[in-house]
């Protein structure tokens, strides 16, 4: 496997983990998940659908999301929001996620 290889799965590795965060700070008002996939991918965090749906089934299956349906129009579309223990859930991973940003800038910045 070359250097190029190596950090496209390593990449991948740590964005894994951030598409969690990335939907728990983006549900703070409810979306569906079309408009969720492209805001992720608006805002830099690539995410394919085969990804994200899972995902946000999981997320509400632990408690962490609210969905409903939304029937109004000709196309039913399914809206998540945060729910209140999402909510909390999500401020520890935010600290959690500032602290790691701020031990790798020390380490590379020789300053540890």
């Amino acid at each position: 496997m070359d250097t190029g290889e190596l950090i496209v799965s390593h990449v991948q590795e740590l964005r894994r983990g951030t598409v969690v965060l990335a939907c728990l700070a983006l549900l703070e008002e409810p979306q569906y998940g079309y408009a969720l996939l492209e805001t992720l991918g608006d805002t830099g965090v690539a995410v394919d659908g085969n990804t994200l749906y899972p995902l946000l089934r999981r997320l509400e299956k632990q408690g962490l999301l609210i969905s409903e349906w939304n029937t109004d129009e000709s196309r039913p579309r399914k809206f998540y929001r945060v729910s209140p223990e999402g909510a909390q859930v999500r401020t520890g991973l935010l600290r959690e996620w500032q602290e790691l940003g701020a031990s790798i800038a020390r380490l590379t910045e020789g300053g540890c």
